[in-house]
């Protein structure tokens, strides 16, 4: 009988579009300066925030300057150096967030050490301090802003003294509660933006892996339905041209009989190929025919006879309705059972039970053997293909050969009760 083959290798990554490459759908998320890999957001220089940045701390210290005339060094050569310094090294943040935080902390504590205003120059050290901690650098942005606030602890009420301007005092302790919590607004902006940039980079990987499973899904899906589609019209096609070959010349009646069963076949396959390639271009809409169930067990019986095999059909139960889903499985589950012993089993009859239970369908498929050990020119997935049909219906497919040496095929898939039987039917029409 048929074994699986282990299928390997990916399913796309997105939906394919005709005419165009794969497309991705993301709902909702994060802007794309804050979710940039680390790939892209290096790939250029942030010029434009940079430069913006660079504007808001000169015009900035400028503006401030003016109010702390009277304590504070006014802006020379050196401090706007110092500015331009600070706001420099933010330039390579992207690619070096740590020499980014590092360099602009230690321009800040020059800036401030040399007794020039306070002002817009830490917003260098928080846009350092954000970067840092983003691309994942915690220990270091901490580190750096920690750095700078203990430099300005130092300066402002110890090394005063020995630090322009020369008549400067302390400063009062009470200005240090605005300077902590500075530091921490700063530390909790970019762990929050951190935290959010993470928990956005895990949703967008969840969606991808879910677009990437369904895509497998189907594929294996239409692959299955392709599989039973075809597998039983070829195998029939394949004996009845053996029969048309070997009595071409001494039966010609016969061998006309064979090539008309060929015919019927292969015109049924291409209908049903036909039915599963539309479904396929236009999913959403609804298929033309009613999809295969039980009450076509007769068309399975007359084809398989066509090939030379003999068919008995025994119902057991008190029959009742049949979900759609499961009439589906339970007459592709037979169908493959009959091809494969059309193709692999010596025994010319088969014996195929339906039992119709309370909360079950059994099916059972026997055939005397013994196996002839030929390659049919089978794909090898045909009773992988029956368990994924029974697995998804929540049931089960056992195969194997009999203690006699014949083969039995073995399903049972559930069936729902009767009032759900019937949500069910509604929910579906």
């Amino acid at each position: 009988m048929e074994e699986q083959r282990p299928m390997t290798g990916g399913g796309p990554r997105g939906i394919r579009h005709r005419g165009g490459p794969p497309r991705r759908f993301h709902r909702g998320g994060p802007p794309g300066w804050v979710t940039a890999g680390r790939g892209r957001s290096a790939a250029r220089l942030p010029w434009p925030s940079t430069l913006l940045i660079g504007l808001v701390v000169m015009i900035g210290s400028n503006v401030v300057s003016r109010g702390q005339l009277h304590d504070k060094v006014p802006l020379d050569l050196l401090g706007r150096l110092l500015l331009l310094a600070a706001v420099a090294v933010l330039l390579p943040r992207h690619r070096h967030p740590v020499v980014a935080v590092f360099g602009a902390s230690a321009a800040t504590t020059v800036y401030l050490a040399a007794g020039y205003p306070y002002g817009p120059v830490f917003l260098t050290v928080a846009v350092g301090c954000f970067s840092a901690v983003v691309a994942g650098h915690r220990k270091a942005a901490w580190t750096a802003v920690g750095m700078i606030w203990v430099a300005h602890l130092l300066v402002a009420h110890w090394l005063y003294r020995w630090l322009p301007p020369g008549d400067d005092t302390a400063s009062r302790w009470g200005q240090e509660v605005g300077v902590a919590a500075w530091v921490v607004a700063v530390v909790a902006a970019a762990e929050f933006v951190r935290v959010r940039r993470e928990q956005w980079a895990a949703q967008r990987a969840e969606r991808e892996a879910a677009e990437k499973r369904r895509a497998d899904e189907e594929r294996l899906r239409m692959a299955r339905e392709l599989h039973d589609v075809l597998a039983h019209s070829i195998s029939v096609i394949n004996v009845q041209a053996g029969v048309g070959l070997a009595l071409l010349d001494t039966d010609p009646e016969q061998a006309r009989t064979a090539l008309t069963t060929i015919k019927a076949a292969g015109k049924e396959a291409l209908g049903e190929v036909r039915q599963v390639l539309d479904t396929l271009r236009a999913p959403g809409d609804a298929p033309r025919s009613p999809a295969p169930g039980l009450d076509r067990l007769p068309e399975l019986v007359e084809q398989a006879a066509s090939a030379g095999l003999t068919v008995t059909v025994e119902s057991g139960g008190a029959r009742g309705a049949v979900p759609p889903g499961a009439g589906l499985a339970a007459f592709r589950i037979v169908q493959e059972a009959l091809t494969n012993v059309v193709r692999h089993s010596g025994s010319r009859t088969a014996h195929v039970r339906i039992a119709h239970e309370s909360r079950r369908l059994v099916l059972r498929v026997d055939d005397e053997g013994p196996a002839t050990g030929t390659d049919a020119g089978g794909s090898g997935n045909g009773l992988a293909g029956m368990r994924e049909r029974a697995a998804a219906l929540g049931g089960t497919v056992e195969a194997g050969t009999r203690p006699d040496g014949g083969f039995r095929v073995r399903a049972e898939l559930p069936l729902p009760a009767a009032g759900e039987g019937a949500r069910s039917d509604e929910g579906t029409s």
